[in-house]
């Protein structure tokens, strides 16, 4: 090219951008990004499984009948009240198809959810399977501490593949 026709660019060009205001330039601060509510909130149901459920940590149940467990200090009528129907559960948890460390995830994200939402009844079904989860999901709430009670469920509710539980929903008070 010669440089005629390059002043004739250079000339249109400027033309075109005449009144065009240049754009401030952005600064990049590379800093750490805000974690998001539902990843804060999974940290926090990790911490909470960590500190109370044990797998090396196994309560006094029962080897015979139904399976059923009720904290110190809880009336044994409650239990019996579970047992007889009377408590509905609310909210429902499905344990089927999980691992022992989902799950466990999972019960205790119920636990919250009760808390949260002050239901005090709520179930779980374990299923049969290998019997893996019906055999530690009764230990794990056991030592839940806002965990009253729990029985095998009722037909309804899923007789002896699930389990009612009694959840303490107490606030603090100020």
């Amino acid at each position: 090219m010669n440089k005629k026709t390059d002043n004739n660019e250079f000339d249109s060009f400027a033309d075109l951008m005449k009144g065009v205001k240049p754009i401030p330039q952005d600064k990049v601060h590379f800093k750490h990004s805000k974690k998001s509510k539902k990843v804060l909130e999974l940290n926090e149901q990790k911490i909470h499984v960590d500190s109370y459920f044990s797998d090396t940590y196994h309560p006094l149940l029962p080897s015979e009948g139904p399976m059923r467990w009720k904290q110190d200090g809880v009336d044994s009528f409650e239990l019996k009240r579970l047992r007889r129907g009377d408590y509905i559960p609310e909210l429902l948890l499905d344990l089927h198809g999980l691992r022992q460390s989902e799950a466990k995830l999972e019960i205790a994200a119920l636990i919250q959810a009760c808390v949260k939402q002050r239901v005090n009844c709520c179930s779980i079904m374990h299923g049969y399977g290998t019997g893996i989860l019906k055999q530690k999901v009764p230990s794990w709430l056991a030592q839940h501490p806002k965990v009253l009670a729990f029985h095998q469920a009722s037909k309804e509710w899923g007789s002896d593949a699930a389990l009612l539980i009694l959840i303490d929903i107490e606030e603090l008070h100020p």
